[in-house]
């Protein structure tokens, strides 16, 4: 509920600071007055936008900050997901500077506008005689025929299913989409795969097939090369090998006369050795190179096959044909297993709405046994309203389409005279029948579910005599359950206020100020009567100003 209120520089309010306690609460003024100011201010506060017109001086900040005790709205939820600081006193705080930026605070963290009219609507239901338009809605007919029903699990339940069902046909929508898409390249995707699986690639083979592939093609060049060099390193008295080993002996006799002569005897002698064992090496070579055509054309063959692909493919290495074999593979097996898969999530669809439609006939049980009561407690209390031959007609029809709330499509029909004819409230109620409807059903949902706080502006427009003391006993009866406003010009609703403020204009110097004033018992009166006959108060009207105040 709406705690205090404080403005500054707004409009034509200069400084205002205000509270405000539980039940009924009047508040009166003339016309042009001021009393459309503190809605104005109000809808800054749950996340209206801010226009820089509104601001009194554009020199200086415009400042609106309202106080809500909100221990019973269960909203520690709403505030965990907003990453807010929960408190059961909170404040609201909007601020438009002159530059026109416009800054909205939550217990002092900034929000944005989103934030705060997400947090607004469930603080404060502002009802003027357009927003009674509402009441033709169908969600709202719902909303108050399942405030009734008492089927809020349910309808949670009903809802999480429906969002796990639209995912999942999402999800088949997308796997189908990709089936079409990848069965067409399906046929191709598998021969690209075949035709590299069967070439059984294997990392760092290229290298080693083409170095035997130049082997095998130049095998007599190398055998007659590998020959020549044997036997000059080989042949007697002219080898390479006989001349170091005259060598190797000739220093080794005099090696001992000195360092220098030593060394060169035993680098002669390491010469030798490597000598002999590279020719060792080359023999080995010669012996074990054997001319094989079979082999040679077939490893042309497989560097054949792997240059063809590497062209094919535009690649360079083995590694990246075997990369495109392995992405091949995958797509080949996806689309395989799609089928497989759009079935198994045909088959959990099935079974979701299955579980859908055993909670949305919960649903319509519940909500077909609360219609008629609905429907009793509305033409008893228009009754009482000075509408004693409305009735209603109201069907609920179970469908074969999920909708947001149930499987159920509501038709509400009015009418409001004996023998007339039945239409929906948007065709054939007037103005003045839907807000008697409206403040009705408002009265009925007061008793049944936690409301936000309500302010009726001028709701009441066009009655008067009896029927405007059963309105105000109505929100009487409601403020008993929550915290109700009525801005009004109907003396009988002004009297059954629990506390009653007055909005009046005055002027300052050169300046008109809009000022509210909570009236004592001697002001009500005064007010009172005044709204009765007008500026002259009579004595008759004074009379009658007392007695209401006394009922």
């Amino acid at each position: 509920m709406l705690r205090g209120l404080s403005i500054k520089n707004f409009a034509l309010i200069e400084e205002l600071q205000v509270s405000f306690d539980s039940g009924l609460t009047t508040i009166t003024g003339e016309t042009g007055a001021g009393k459309s100011l503190l809605l104005g201010a109000l809808g800054l506060l749950l996340g209206k936008r801010a226009d820089l017109s509104n601001v009194k001086d554009n020199t200086t900040k415009c400042f609106i900050e309202g106080v809500f005790d909100i221990a019973k709205y269960d909203l520690k939820a709403f505030f965990k997901t907003e990453d807010l600081d929960y408190e059961d006193e909170t404040i609201i705080r909007r601020e438009i500077l002159p530059s026109g930026k416009s800054r909205a605070f939550i217990n002092d963290s900034p929000v944005t506008l989103q934030s705060l009219s997400s947090l607004g609507i469930k603080l404060i239901d502002i009802h003027s005689q357009h927003q009674t338009l509402e009441v033709t809605t169908n969600d709202f007919q719902f909303e108050v025929l399942d405030a009734l029903a008492g089927a809020d699990r349910e309808i949670e339940s009903y809802k999480r299913g429906l969002k796990l069902l639209k995912e999942k046909e999402k999800e088949v929508g997308i796997l189908i989409n990709n089936h079409e898409d990848f069965t067409k390249e399906y046929d191709y995707n598998s021969f690209l795969f075949n035709e590299l699986e069967e070439a059984k690639l294997i990392q760092g083979e290229l290298e080693g097939l083409e170095e035997r592939y130049e082997t095998l093609n130049n095998i007599e060049e190398i055998q007659e090369r590998l020959s020549g060099s044997v036997s000059i390193i080989s042949s007697e008295e002219i080898g390479i090998s006989d001349q170091l080993n005259t060598i190797k002996t000739h220093l080794s006799k005099i090696g001992s006369y000195s360092g220098s002569l030593k060394e060169l005897s035993e680098r002669i002698n390491s010469i030798y050795i490597e000598l002999d064992d590279i020719n060792i090496s080359l023999q080995n070579e010669l012996e074990n190179l054997e001319a094989d055509p079979k082999q040679l054309v077939e490893i042309g063959n497989r560097l054949e096959l792997i240059h063809n692909l590497q062209v094919k493919h535009s690649v360079s290495t083995i590694d990246e044909l075997i990369t495109i074999k392995d992405t091949l593979q995958e797509k080949v097996a996806q689309t395989e297993s799609l089928t497989e898969d759009i079935e198994q999530l045909k088959n959990e669809i099935v079974t979701i709405q299955k579980q859908l439609d055993e909670v949305a006939l919960r649903i319509h049980d519940k909500r077909s046994k609360a219609l008629p009561k609905l429907i009793v407690e509305l033409q008893d209390i228009l009754k009482s309203l000075g509408m004693p031959n409305a009735t209603f007609k109201a069907s609920l029809v179970l469908e074969g389409k999920y909708f947001s709330n149930g499987k159920e499509v509501l038709e509400f029909l009015f009418s409001a005279n004996k023998g007339g004819n039945y239409g929906t409230l948007k065709k054939v109620a007037s103005g003045g029948e839907l807000s008697r409807i409206m403040i009705a059903i408002k009265a009925i949902l007061s008793r049944y579910t936690q409301l936000p706080t309500i302010i009726f502006d001028e709701i009441d427009t066009g009655v008067s005599g009896e029927i405007a003391h059963k309105m105000a006993d109505l929100m009487l009866g409601m403020s008993k359950n929550l915290q109700v406003f009525s801005i009004t010009h109907l003396p009988q609703i002004a009297a059954n206020g629990q506390s009653h403020y007055k909005v009046y204009k005055e002027d300052i110097n050169t300046t008109t100020v809009t000022r509210l004033k909570l009236l004592n018992e001697e002001e009500r009166v005064l007010e009172i009567a005044e709204m009765i006959g007008g500026k002259d108060i009579s004595d008759s009207a004074l009379t009658h100003a007392k007695s209401l105040l006394l009922n």
